[in-house]
């Protein structure tokens, strides 16, 4: 019994859960807007601050017409309210009844250049009563792709999840792909990355929808996996966070000088339109924003502000934009890619 209770006590979060978590939020919007300000070298991040009139708010940072980016947005949001609404729920019923705590960052980057990549981030952290969880994660959209770029966003986030436990990126890396996938398209939205949610600690690793899929397979295949504290998903967290500049900067940098005509800029205009198409038919954090009456400039700033659809469009065959589609837009091992 003594074992039990401590088991327990072990897996409840510390009476400063909240304030601790809030503060990482805000450390890792800030480390990355400096870190990306760097390296724009033309744009500063301009900053608005909102409040919820059910409880909580945040403050968005967006920079415009900048050097490198067209667009870039990071957010932190800092909500609560009576109980959590339909699309969380689903998933975590045993929160219904609970007044709720949520709070997170969440960043979209579109630069100018078509041989560079879009990328998106978001960590959150979840309290409802007794239930608590953290999710979140990275991924890579490109257009015009680099093997080596897939293959080093992918090692640095594997790389932070080995530190901490050594099934969380062949997991996560596996629902990321899982989750960032357009079921309407038949494609993935990029290359992936990590994703990860509902992580309070306990068995399984993968807490997503889908029972009969690769990331769900793989999961429930382990061995019984060892508890898992607060303490140690919030470290984890952390350690995602300060991974982002490492794993995207290099490439950017190494890609937004490249020359690129009207083809290859009306080709990511057409690309940025699956950014769109998932987010507004997918997104779970564009939906829990809007489900509870959260800021839409702030929910919405992940959308590109420039974008095309073209009907019934097909690459010809043998070009970069074939390849994209016929070897990017799909799972592969990156982690383990060889030149």
């Amino acid at each position: 019994m003594t074992a039990l209770i401590q088991n327990i006590q072990a897996s409840l979060p510390p009476t400063d859960a909240r304030t601790r978590v809030r503060q990482l939020m805000q450390k890792i919007q800030d480390e990355i807007c400096t870190g990306l300000q760097a390296v724009d070298g033309v744009s500063q991040f301009k900053e608005d601050s909102w409040n919820r009139s059910e409880g909580g708010g945040g403050r968005s940072r967006v920079l415009t017409q900048g050097g490198v980016f067209e667009q870039a947005g990071v957010n932190f949001s800092e909500v609560w309210g009576h109980e959590l609404p339909p699309s969380i729920l689903k998933q975590r019923p045993e929160a219904a009844g609970h007044q709720f705590y949520a709070t997170g960052t969440s960043m979209v980057l579109h630069p100018h250049n078509p041989y560079a990549p879009t990328v998106h981030l978001n960590y959150r952290y979840f309290e409802a009563g007794p239930v608590w969880w953290f999710g979140g994660g990275a991924d890579l959209t490109p257009y015009y792709p680099f093997a080596e770029d897939a293959a080093h966003f992918h090692r640095t986030f594997k790389h932070a999840c080995d530190q901490h436990h050594p099934e969380y990126y062949p997991v996560f890396k596996r629902w990321c792909d899982e989750y960032f996938y357009l079921k309407h398209r038949n494609e993935t939205r990029g290359i992936g990355g990590i994703f990860f949610d509902y992580q309070d600690g306990l068995d399984p690793l993968y807490r997503g929808p889908h029972p009969d899929k690769a990331a769900a397979l793989y999961s429930n295949q382990l061995s019984p996996q060892r508890p898992r504290t607060w303490e140690d998903l919030f470290d984890f967290v952390s350690e995602c966070g300060q991974a982002f500049l490492s794993a995207y900067v290099p490439i950017v940098e190494k890609r937004h000088k490249t020359e690129y005509g009207d083809r290859e800029r009306q080709f990511q205009l057409y690309r940025r339109g699956r950014y769109v198409e998932f987010n507004l038919v997918y997104d779970r954090g564009t939906i829990f924003g809007l489900q509870t009456n959260g800021r839409t400039e702030s929910i919405l700033m992940s959308l590109p502000p420039l974008v095309r659809w073209e009907y019934g469009y097909q690459p010809e065959p043998n070009t970069p934009e074939a390849e994209l589609y016929d070897v990017f837009l799909k799972p592969n091992d990156w982690a383990n890619w060889q030149p």
